[in-house]
């Protein structure tokens, strides 16, 4: 229910704070007091056109919040999940607020979070009905018609199966439309797709063959070039001619020219002791170095062989490679990709060739689940036209005292086309009245007058009291050209319906104003200069006078407060 509205530079509101109590909520005050400013300012936070004449003269912006305490379990919750918007708490209060600048430039908020005007009006609907003498929301608006309907006198569950049985309908036939889609789409490329399956067929790729690939190629680029290495330190240890000795040679033939230094036991000594040891000693070194020279060789041989490069191999793992990023450039897919790829396109082959027998067996689903839908539909439609009958009856009773007796209330079920079928079946509702006998019925909103509009709703509302999601209503001069009984009926019924949900209500009508359970007094003063509108709860003596203005005029008289005190009494 709505607990609470804060109203900010708003045409003569300067600053205003209202809270509301559960039950019926009279507005009352004099004509031209604000009363019409109130609802607009309610009217705003509930997504109504914005418009910049609502701001106060010398204000930057006009700013309304109003706050809802909700059920967890009520329908608003389900929007705000669908709309990805959680709350912290599912007991935690709902607070719309609107902020309007001069050039009409609205913002919308749902507890400080931004939201769109289009979503606040959705969650505005669930928690706030407002009939009007110039604007309705709820009655007026032939699409609610059905969900009233049903919220009267059809099984939760009726209409359950008849969703289900819907949903069931439009996946077989999205099923068989995506499968028929889907198989025109393949005969047209049918060319393309063999061709691309037979080329990626015979290339057969593997699962991270390019990994694998990579990974062999630089192994045998590496041994490649070590192989060039080795071959090339080899190289340097050959002879390269007859002419230029090779290493080898050299310090052997070095070897044999230092030995004629050495003496001959058989000769006798020419060089001195001292150069004969320094000549041995050069001799051993030259004699280890063509030994470890000869190691190296054997060493690098050795190598030379363990590390042979094949280059036929290199090439044919380079060309593999080639040819898979070649194909997977072609085909627009990552290398990784091309055997699943492959198989999506022997899968869209499979289903062309055999496609007629899958179809074909969708066809028999849709055609199914449409004659299970079309079962359920039926039983639904019969099911409101017993309740339309029902609900007919029960208004008519409550026009009479609304005093709409001459009045006729009609709820027409219209079928709909087959493509207009949907998940609440296969009509849809109107509640038409023919306000006068001998005139045609029509729509609620070009028919009735602002006031009989919101006596119809009232007399709709108590029949459906108990079945409504909507906290909250809201009447403006639901009495508008009515008086005596017929006011004191009317604020009879408004009290029922107030003991299931929150009821507001603009009056002029002292016996309706009798029965709320409290009491909103609106005037207008000017302060300074400027005409300001304000709001008072008023206690029982203060609720006695205004009754009693009510009834008497500017001059109230003892009279009229005993007549006040009676009306109050009866309330009782």
């Amino acid at each position: 229910m709505l607990t609470h509205l804060s109203i900010r530079d708003v045409v003569l509101i300067e600053k205003l704070d209202l809270a509301f109590q559960p039950g019926l909520t009279v507005l009352t005050g004099e004509t031209g007091a604000g009363k019409s400013i109130l609802l607009d300012s309610l009217g705003l936070t509930l997504g109504d056109r914005a418009s910049g004449g609502l701001v106060r003269a010398n204000a930057s912006q006009a700013m309304v919040s109003a706050c809802f305490e909700i059920d967890p379990e009520h329908p608003v919750h389900t929007l705000l999940a669908e709309q990805g918007i959680r709350l912290d708490d599912p007991n935690e209060p709902l607070v719309l607020r609107r902020t309007v600048t001069p050039d009409a430039r609205s913002r919308a908020y749902l507890n400080d979070q931004p939201i769109g005007v289009g979503l606040l009006r959705r969650i505005a609907s669930l928690l706030v009905e407002i009939q009007g003498q110039h604007e309705q929301m709820g009655l007026a608006d032939q699409s609610t018609h059905l969900d009233m309907l049903d919220a009267f006198g059809i099984d939760p569950v009726r209409r359950e199966k008849t969703a289900r049985a819907y949903r069931a309908w439009i996946e077989a036939t999205a099923a068989l439309a995506a499968a028929q889609a889907e198989m025109e789409a393949a005969r047209r490329e049918e060319d393309w797709l063999r061709l691309s399956v037979e080329d990626l067929g015979t290339l057969a790729p593997q699962e991270n063959e390019e990994d694998t690939l990579a990974s062999l190629r630089v192994s045998l680029q590496q041994a490649e070039r070590r192989g060039e290495a080795i071959a090339a330190a080899l190289s340097e240890l050959t002879p390269r001619d007859r002419r230029t000795p090779g290493p080898s040679a050299a310090l052997r033939g070095a070897s044999r020219a230092l030995a004629r230094l050495l003496p001959n036991p058989l000769d006798a000594p020419s060089t001195s002791s001292a150069q004969q040891a320094q000549a041995q000693e050069a001799l051993d070194a030259l004699e280890k170095a063509e030994e470890a020279l000869a190691e190296a060789e054997m060493t690098l041989s050795r190598l030379a062989t363990d590390a042979e490069a094949d280059p036929k191999l290199l090439e044919e793992t380079e060309e593999r490679l080639f040819a898979l990023r070649a194909a997977a450039r072609k085909h627009g897919v990552a290398v990784v990709e091309l055997p699943n790829f492959l198989a999506t396109l022997k899968a869209r082959l499979e289903a062309l060739d055999s496609g007629n027998a899958q179809i074909e067996q969708l066809e028999q689903r849709a055609q199914e689940t449409r004659a299970i839908f079309t079962a359920e539909a039926e039983l639904l439609t019969t099911a409101r036209e017993k309740a339309a009958k029902r609900l007919e009856a029960a208004v008519m009773v409550e026009l009479k005292p609304v005093k709409l007796e001459r009045a006729r209330f009609i709820v027409e079920l219209t079928p709909l086309q087959p493509e207009a079928w949907n998940i609440r079946g296969r009509e849809q509702a109107a509640f038409l009245i023919a306000a006068n006998p001998g005139q045609p019925p029509g729509a609620l909103a070009k028919v009735a007058s602002g006031g009989e509009l919101s006596r119809l709703m009232l007399a709709l509302k108590v029949v459906l009291a108990e079945r409504s999601a909507v906290p909250t209503l809201v009447f403006d001069e639901v009495d508008s050209g009515v008086g005596g009984a017929t006011a004191s009926s009317i604020g009879e019924r408004l009290h029922q319906v107030a003991q299931g949900v929150q009821v507001l209500v603009v009056t002029h009508s002292p016996q309706v104003a009798a029965r709320g359970d409290s009491h909103l007094r609106i005037s207008k003063r000017v302060r300074q200069g400027l005409t300001e509108t304000s709001a008072e709860i008023l206690s029982p003596e203060h609720r006695r006078e205004e009754i009693a203005r009510m009834l008497a005029g500017d001059t109230i008289t003892d009279a009229a407060r005993a007549a006040a005190d009676s009306l109050l009494e009866a309330d009782l």
